[in-house]
């Protein structure tokens, strides 16, 4: 039985992409995260904001140069295929699936304790299981179904930050405040760009839907650039106007530092919204990093790198399901044996490697292709980029880095046995 190597439906607009894009990345991460990146940044947690925006964007553009080159699903593994070589490429694919893995396992966990708020009487493990059926179903249905859930989702995300901008601006007419307080640590500020890095991750996705996308050599690269300035914006203005209302002592401490701050804003908002406001989140960027996970394995299957099976689309909803089905009980077991704040720390870790990779492809595609009429990408940006990409390690959990250097030794060492499995098949042709 053959697989059904379908074309998957064109329906993103720039518009949609940008939703898409943007609901990507503000997801759990500045609902969870800015507590903790008060406490390493203090006052200064908005800077960290920006540097982990910068390096976000800097690698953005590589993304968007080689999206446009090669519009195609795979992303990172398609492009590392093309600039350096398939086992690369393979390579690229394995470390950017299993940081979508595993950091759909990271916001299981934090679904589980964001809905354990509300005191229902049910297990850990059928929260999840009940949980990524449902994301998993709505991937399953089609993307037409996933980008309307997803642009709901963004929507209540969205506002979620817009109360605590607008709790905190009539917390500044009635008191006295400062927008900079305390003073300014750079390893403060670099450790909480590390832990802010986390927040920005979804920009990439982008490339994924490529072939679902209208226009992609013109639509991925605007939409890539207006994501990540459009979120970077708002967590800016959300840190300025948390640690200006609560200050960054309060914010470190609390589990829920966006409540804290609009609890201590004294605008009246319901509390109790907020939890769900922060499930929303949860769902929304799950959502997303299952259509990612999915594209990823068609991509990769369709370029040859892994089974064919894995290219199925589904006769009725045009979807890669075989992918979908495949990840579905990964996700669930992960999901049962980790915490997560080392699980968010092993997927940076992860990411930044594939996010490295693709910076290396666009200086090696400098090198060697010729003019490009799409999009281009400003020459120092990938070196940049690189350089931000290593650099950051030195600020990851060292805990979580031995599951980072598992993960990584285990793909190489597949991309390897695959290159040589390659080279025998070749070394057979010739002397046939």
């Amino acid at each position: 039985m053959t697989a059904n190597n379908g074309s998957l439906n064109r329906v993103f607009t720039f518009w949609t992409l940008l939703i898409y894009g943007v609901g990507d990345i503000l997801g759990a991460g500045i609902y969870a995260l800015i507590g903790k990146i008060a406490g390493e940044a203090g006052g200064y947690l908005w800077l960290s904001f920006l540097i982990a925006m910068t390096v976000a964007l800097l690698t953005g553009l590589s993304y968007a140069e080689l999206g446009s080159r090669f519009p195609k699903s795979g992303g990172a593994a398609h492009f590392c295929e093309q600039a350096l070589s398939p086992a690369a490429g393979f390579f690229a694919g394995w470390v950017l699936l299993c940081a979508t893995v595993v950091s759909m396992a990271t916001l299981s966990r934090a679904f589980v304790g964001y809905l354990e708020t509300y005191s229902l009487s049910l297990s850990d493990t059928a929260i999840i299981v009940a949980f990524v059926c449902f994301v998993g179903l709505i991937n399953f249905r089609g993307i037409k179904h996933s980008s309307a859930a997803n642009i709901i989702a963004t929507t209540i995300e969205i506002s979620g930050l817009l109360v605590v901008l607008v709790s905190a601006a009539y917390f500044f007419t009635q008191h006295e405040f400062s927008l900079f307080t305390g003073k300014l640590k750079t390893d403060g500020v670099l450790a909480g760009a590390a832990l802010a890095f986390y927040a920005f991750i979804g920009f990439e996705d982008l490339v994924n839907v490529s072939e679902e996308t209208k226009n992609p050599e013109r639509t991925v690269p605007r939409a890539i650039v207006g994501a990540v300035l459009i979120a970077g914006a708002l967590y800016m203005l959300v840190a300025l106007s948390a640690a200006a209302v609560a200050g960054p002592e309060r914010l470190a401490a609390s589990s829920a530092p966006l409540v804290e701050a609009v609890r201590l804003s004294g605008s009246g908002f319901p509390l109790g919204v907020f939890p769900l406001i922060a499930l929303f989140a949860i769902f929304n960027t799950t959502l997303l990093n299952y259509v990612t996970a999915s594209r990823l394995l068609f991509g990769m299957s369709k370029e040859g790198v892994i089974p064919g099976w894995f290219a199925a689309v589904h006769p009725k909803f045009r979807t890669p399901h075989a992918a979908i089905a495949f990840i579905f009980p990964i996700v669930i077991g992960v999901s049962l044996l980790g915490n997560l704040a080392y699980l968010a720390s092993a997927t940076s870790g992860l990411v930044l490697t594939a996010f490295a990779l693709v910076n290396l492809s666009l200086i090696v595609v400098h090198w060697r292709a010729s003019r490009h009429e799409g999009f281009r990408a400003p020459r120092p940006a990938p070196y940049a980029a690189l350089a931000l990409n290593l650099a950051a390690f030195f600020y990851l959990n060292a805990e979580s880095l031995k599951l980072v250097a598992v993960i990584l030794a285990t793909g190489a060492a597949a991309a390897l046995l695959m290159r040589m499995a390659r080279g025998h098949a070749l070394g057979g042709a010739r002397r046939a």
